[in-house]
């Protein structure tokens, strides 16, 4: 051994370091600690059907569902996987007929809440996800209190954002599709067409909104992207019909919540004409201990404070999820 490499190791005995030495060391480990988590998008076949799913964070962290609502896609938490996927497993698919999943002829598949309840089922099934947290948004939490009537044992967690289960959360802009439950005639069903216009899609995005500054225009371009598919309208007018299924379940949801006493979490957007305010309290009859915050923005309610939103969602996880 040469006096030159040996130098160090009689400095490093004598708790002295050469200039520069460990350099290469700690900048690498802060490069490491500083990478953007590697986000990876991909497909399941389920009952025949591409079920296309975003994946991110440590295969044996504690699982995190990410559900969405209409008519956006797993998009919607582009911002939110990499967030918490340093310490969780995040999973978010979406539905046949949404995102980059299959849409199936309206005609040869049953475009239906439960259908999608056991679609995901079988997903988590695929992917040996046994128990999870689920941030359930609009569409999503009927998907996932469905789930959960299936599997609560299974359920560690809920993040409830603008996500309905109680019928005083269903008021005039629910009126026409009232209508459609009712009659499910070709007339009240034409009426509904206006739901996935361009202008409509663009209102759920910005109405309410504390900054509309903060609302990147790509939500509403790449969401119409997807109506304006041949065939996707009749696709969502059977969603509204079916909407009306999941009614008749909101007390066997709540009774669930009541037995189970579930952690959760409740980020509502106070100024969502669609699932208002009116809504997100009535969890408190069934759950007391649910962390309850009413923000000032709309539907989509990340898409104008996720940084108030993000860290709710951490801390809460931390807490209530990760040691369970």
């Amino acid at each position: 051994m040469t006096m030159k490499s040996l130098l160090p190791l009689l400095l490093a005995s004598a708790g002295l370091v050469l200039p520069g030495a460990g350099v290469a060391a700690s900048t690498s480990e802060a490069v490491a600690a500083k990478a953007p988590v590697t986000v990876h998008y991909r497909y399941a076949t389920i009952d025949g059907v591409k079920v296309f799913y975003r994946e991110a964070g440590p295969a044996d962290g504690p699982v995190v569902l990410l559900l969405h609502g209409f008519p956006t896609s797993s998009h919607m938490f582009r911002n939110l996987i990499p967030a918490l996927a340093d310490r969780y497993r995040v999973i978010a698919p979406d539905y046949p007929g949404f995102g980059q999943s299959d849409a199936p002829d309206h005609t040869r598949f049953a475009y239906t809440f439960q259908h999608y309840a056991d679609i995901v089922d079988s997903l988590m099934g695929q992917l040996k996800a046994e128990r999870y947290a689920m941030y359930v948004m609009d569409y999503g939490a009927p998907v996932g209190y469905r789930l959960a009537l299936k599997h609560p044992e299974r359920v560690s967690g809920f993040i409830v954002q603008n996500g309905n289960a109680y019928e005083e959360g269903l008021r005039e802009f629910w009126n026409p599709i009232k209508a459609y439950w009712a009659d499910g005639s070709q007339k009240s069903r034409e009426a509904l067409y206006n739901l996935v216009t361009p202008e409509i899609t663009r209102f759920q995005y910005t109405d309410g909104m504390s900054d509309v500054s903060r609302i990147s225009p790509d939500n509403w371009v790449i969401d119409q992207a997807g109506l304006d598919r041949p065939g996707n309208r009749d696709i969502q007018m059977d969603l509204f019909r079916d909407y009306g299924t999941n009614v008749p379940l909101y007390p066997k949801f709540q009774a669930m919540f009541r037995e189970r006493k579930p952690p959760m979490l409740i980020v509502w957007g106070k100024n969502d004409k669609i699932f208002p305010e009116e809504g997100a309290h009535p969890y408190l009859r069934d759950v007391p201990d649910a962390e309850l915050h009413i923000l000032d923005t709309g539907h989509f309610a990340m898409e104008d404070r996720f940084d108030v939103i993000e860290p709710l969602i951490r801390d809460f996880l931390d807490r209530k999820v990760a040691k369970r």
